[in-house]
């Protein structure tokens, strides 16, 4: 064969095999969701249709836990999470219905089970406060963990702590700050406003392949959420809704309102933010006669005073996947209720 139809053989080979190349890459891309799922998107509140306020965000390799509420466990089971595959967890600020299951994931994740048998440190990032929170655990449980080692034979390793204090700068400020980053998945925490006295107070946003989560955490209205959220395919932010009846009776209620966000407030920062897809969790709502949290209408009602975009109500185990430029919405992971497409 001539030398010259060698040559444009071979470049004509290396065309199909840079095509293939880049075919494989770009479905490799394409293969890669975030995925955020409502664990809980309850209060203090002992509500069984709502436990403690937890997130799962999946992307790429990474398994991580924002808040760990009450039940967290129960959620992380029920969806077939093993405890053991958590990468790191991260708190949004030290109020109990946000931490009082860690010490139960941090615990049962050991137990030399299937759905456990941890044998690394419990990796948690969160406000000052957090590494002296995991070592005063430590101690309080080290009879659970002297027993557990002698009895079972689980590596200590695995009921160790790797906890970090993080910073977002002055409380008053908006500095977004990098707290995490491994195989292409960013946490960054920033500060939000949910009373004088409760600081620090973080939200944080997770980046992954051009994809962007943001979760307000507690907070009254504050525009560095809004901020925080530009652009953003998912913004799931807190509510709160006090019936003024309950005010004379409940005096308390003015002030757990005042350390909340009401609907109409939540509903500007989203009308700011401009997210795809805006949700709700940490669901608060006081009606005169009516159960706990369970009635949602007049949230809906306040938001579309000031918000006329696309808005999900969360539920337990309502699941968000974030791919192919739109957020498709995974109700009690069974049925899609939604897709919020791009633009």
């Amino acid at each position: 064969m001539p030398q010259s139809r060698i040559s444009a053989l071979a470049r004509t080979l290396g065309r199909i095999a840079m095509a293939g190349a880049l075919s494989v890459a770009a479905a490799a891309a394409h293969a890669a969701p975030l995925t955020v799922t409502l664990l809980g998107t309850g209060t203090p509140a002992p509500n069984p249709n709502r436990f403690g306020q937890s997130i799962l965000v999946q992307a790429a390799d990474q398994t991580l836990l924002f808040d760990l509420g009450r039940g967290v466990t129960i959620r992380l089971n029920q969806i077939g999470i093993p405890f053991r595959d958590i990468d790191a967890s991260f708190i949004t600020h030290m109020h109990s219905d946000h931490i009082n299951g860690l010490a139960d994931l941090w615990m049962t994740g050991w137990v030399p089970t299937g759905y456990a048998s941890r044998t690394t440190p419990m990796v948690v990032y969160g406000p000052k406060g957090t590494v002296s929170m995991t070592e005063h655990l430590s101690l309080a449980y080290a009879e659970n963990t002297r027993i557990r080692h002698a009895d079972e034979k689980s590596p200590l390793s695995g009921i160790a702590f790797d906890a970090h204090d993080i910073d977002a700068g002055p409380a008053d400020a908006y500095r977004p700050t990098l707290v995490y980053e491994k195989n292409g998945v960013r946490v960054l925490a920033f500060n939000s406003h949910h009373g004088d006295l409760i600081q620090p107070n973080f939200g944080y946003i997770v980046e992954y392949d051009g994809k962007k989560f943001v979760l307000s955490g507690d907070t009254t209205y504050d525009e560095r959420v809004a901020r925080a959220a530009k652009g953003a395919d998912v913004l799931v932010h807190e509510v709160a809704y006090f019936d003024p009846a309950l005010f004379k009776n409940y005096p308390n209620y003015r002030e757990i309102q005042a350390h909340h966000t009401t609907p109409e407030d939540a509903g500007r920062i989203f009308s700011m933010a401009r997210p795809k897809l805006a949700v709700y969790s940490h669901i608060i709502v006081r009606l005169a006669g009516k159960s706990l949290d369970n009635s949602t209408d007049v949230l809906v009602e306040g938001t579309r005073k000031s918000y006329d975009g696309p808005l999900a109500m969360g539920k337990d185990l309502m699941r968000f996947v974030i791919d192919d430029g739109k957020v498709t919405v995974i109700d009690d992971a069974r049925t899609v209720s939604q897709a919020v497409k791009e633009g």
